[in-house]
């Protein structure tokens, strides 16, 4: 019977993904299918000198990063670091910014984003942070849009595979995290045979507070689970707001090829989660604090430095005791996103390997429990009956669902990975209204303002997996694809095609002029409390302290002061500590030395970074700033000579004690480091 069964599911999955291979091949030409409209080149068009209508911030993938784009016209803004060490700034190897990637296991320079998501207010954007997660070495960042620089970074224990992860509730008094892998936890021995899965391996679920004025996280409490593979999540809104929900696969429990071995049951689950009575048995102590070890890294704004802190236990609460706060739906078949409309009422749940798609009323779903409509327990936690919960099906929208956003105007867009395309269906009676593929194999998909419960609903972008036809061949390793849509009018419009860095996940979309009142556009020397900064050329000196040499060195246009450095020996450890003493947006300078082993830094108008150098020789090195800062920027340069180990070569160095005005820290162009200089290009 087993046999039959494995052998059963075996030749759907191969008929499925057969069939989406002939579908796929079956399609026309992509040069043939772009019907694009002739006004699509302006409707994208960005002219020289004018900016765009909204900030779209994408998941960098395998990049660990977060990349900014403007919409529509799909141009690259920034890249901004977050998880990877970044070698065109310097970040993660400088002496400011490389505490901000130590974990409990160590120095970690990478990882792989996949979702983000901007705070909210009553399920509005607010446009104070981006949060983002880290799948592989579990952490959450959290992303000033300020400066747009990360400001904090917070690992969570007893997790592994952090992808159903950052999702915020409606006013960001929480940020939500689930476990995908379900492991032994980190307070229990963990060397223990993978065949006692069932019995060892549990899940956790976390929930990290948010401080509502400074944005500083915190890991309030986790929820201990059964083992399943945590895939996605969504908070509430209106009604719904006080819940979170999950998509749970591998209910099966299984181990190994899960591909067939967590495939057989016919559905899985939707976890709803009322994490307000959560939070309130966390609140009365119906937890046990859990010995553990995680990383808390947090910038410091004013000093320009980060911190790092071990932190050695958490509270959790054991869902085998305490459970009336939480119930499982039954969801087809392997689902992935699951998705809150912008009204709380409807969650859509996205089965990977289901031929329809479920959608889910949060009033049935309250009526069920208070009416105890429930199909039996698993691990104490009750089981609403699926008709009890379901407002509809989408009969057959495509193959391979995987994530659904939403309009303003009641209308859902599904991506189809395996059948290429976006569905777009209506919310109220489940029925499509309009299909377009995407080129090729769509992930995720990003109405934008969709999270919110007021979407802006002008433009829809997909982030697809393959562009082998899009853009120019470079060779085997290809970039990943955005492509732009009209979504105002009731057909759907693929009006721009773009190449992303990274594998883009998912992207949150946010209207400019939210956030460029409240840019930072440089600092002002008399904030800057870092203590290696100095504020005039004049202040540049060189200090011993054993065989730590400490360098206080200046940076304005055009030059570097000191600029010649003798007396560096074998063996000595020298911190270049620079500040950039332009008073000016947009006007950085960079500095590396030869031999240096790490990166450059890259430092910002008013601000101090500090380049750690171990020279491994003897002999004259030259010193420069690596960003082309002025007509004379190729004189922005100086050397230091390192002796050998013993020498007697005294410290020394030069600065001119009459240094031109020229030379002298500039003055602000503004009274606030918040405004730039009028500039309009005519």
């Amino acid at each position: 019977m087993i046999f039959i069964m494995k052998k059963s599911i075996l030749f759907s999955l191969a008929s499925l993904i057969a069939f989406g291979s002939v579908l796929h091949s079956c399609k026309p030409k992509k040069t043939g299918q772009i019907a694009v409209d002739d006004d699509a080149a302006k409707q994208v068009y960005v002219a020289p000198g004018h900016y765009d209508e909204y900030y779209d911030f994408v998941s960098g993938g395998f990049s660990g990063q977060v990349a900014v784009y403007g919409i529509p016209s799909g141009r690259l803004l920034k890249v901004i670091p977050v998880f990877s060490q970044n070698g065109e700034n310097g970040y993660g190897y400088d002496e400011n910014t490389k505490s901000m990637l130590n974990t409990s296991f160590g120095f970690v320079p990478w990882d792989d984003s996949h979702h983000t998501q901007l705070s909210e207010t009553d399920a509005m954007y607010d446009g104070r942070w981006l949060f983002i997660n880290a799948n592989n070495t579990p952490r959450i960042a959290r992303i000033d849009l300020k400066s747009f620089r990360t400001a904090e970074i917070i690992e969570l224990p007893n997790t592994s595979g952090n992808h159903a992860s950052p999702f915020i509730t409606c006013n960001t008094e929480y940020i939500v995290a689930g476990t995908r892998f379900s492991v032994p936890a980190d307070y229990e021995n963990g060397d223990v045979p993978i065949k006692d899965y069932k019995e060892k391996f549990r899940g956790h679920i976390s929930y990290i507070k948010v401080d509502k004025n400074t944005g500083g996280l915190s890991l309030d409490f986790q929820l201990a689970l059964p083992p399943f593979n945590y895939d996605l999540s969504h908070s509430g809104k209106n009604a719904s707001a006080d819940w979170s929900f999950f998509t749970c696969y591998n209910t099966e429990e299984a181990h190994s090829l899960l591909e067939v071995n967590a495939s057989h049951n016919d559905k899985d689950y939707i976890l709803a989660i009322n994490w307000k009575k959560a939070a309130e048995h966390a609140a009365k102590g119906d937890f046990d604090w859990k010995p553990c070890k995680y990383a808390h890294n947090v910038m410091h704004e004013d000093t320009e430095q980060a911190t790092s802190e071990i932190l050695n236990k958490v509270k959790v609460i054991d869902t085998r005791k305490y459970n009336d706060f939480l119930y499982l739906i039954p969801c087809p078949k392997s689902p992935h996103g699951v998705d809150v409309d912008p009204s709380g009422e409807y969650i859509v749940g996205n089965g990977k390997l289901s031929a329809n798609l479920p959608v889910f009323s949060f009033t049935k779903i309250q009526d069920a429990i208070k009416n105890h409509q429930f199909d039996g327990k698993v691990d104490g936690i009750n089981v609403i009956k699926y008709e009890s919960a379901l407002h509809g099906e989408v009969q057959s929208p495509g193959l391979g669902s995987l994530h659904t956003e939403f309009d303003a105007d009641g209308n859902a867009y599904t991506s189809f990975f395996i059948s290429s395309e976006i569905v777009k269906w209506r919310l109220k009676d489940c029925q499509i209204e309009d299909r377009i593929p995407t080129y090729y194999s769509i992930g995720h998909l990003s109405v934008l303002g969709a999270d919110t419960k007021k979407p802006y609903g002008k433009y829809m972008v997909a982030y697809n997996k393959i562009t082998k036809d899009c853009f120019l061949p470079t060779g085997p390793e290809l970039c990943q694809a955005a492509q732009l849509y009209d979504i105002s009018g009731k057909k759907m419009r693929l009006i721009l095609e773009f190449p992303t860095i990274g594998e883009p996940h998912y992207a949150s979309a946010i209207a400019a002029d939210m956030l460029k009142p409240n840019m930072m556009y440089f600092t002002r020397l008399a904030d800057n409390h870092n203590p290696y900064k100095i504020s005039t050329a004049q202040q540049a000196r060189v200090e011993r302290h054993g065989n730590r040499v400490d360098i206080y060195m200046a940076a304005i246009r055009s030059r570097l002061v000191p600029d010649n450095i003798e007396g560096i020996r074998l063996g000595d450890e020298v911190y270049f500590h620079v500040t950039n003493i332009e008073q000016e947006w947009d006007i950085p300078h960079g500095f590396t030395v030869k031999g240096n082993n790490n990166a450059e830094i890259l430092v910002m108008p008013g601000e101090t970074c500090t380049l750690k150098w171990i020279p491994n020789r003897v002999g004259i090195l030259p010193f420069y700033c690596t960003d082309f800062c002025s007509a004379l920027h190729q004189e922005m340069q100086g050397y230091a000579r390192v002796s050998p180990k013993g020498s007697n070569t005294p410290l020394s160095f030069t600065i001119d004690d009459k240094l031109p005005s020229q030379f002298a820290a500039t003055k602000p162009t503004t009274q606030s480091a918040a405004a730039p200089t009028t500039h309009k290009r005519k």
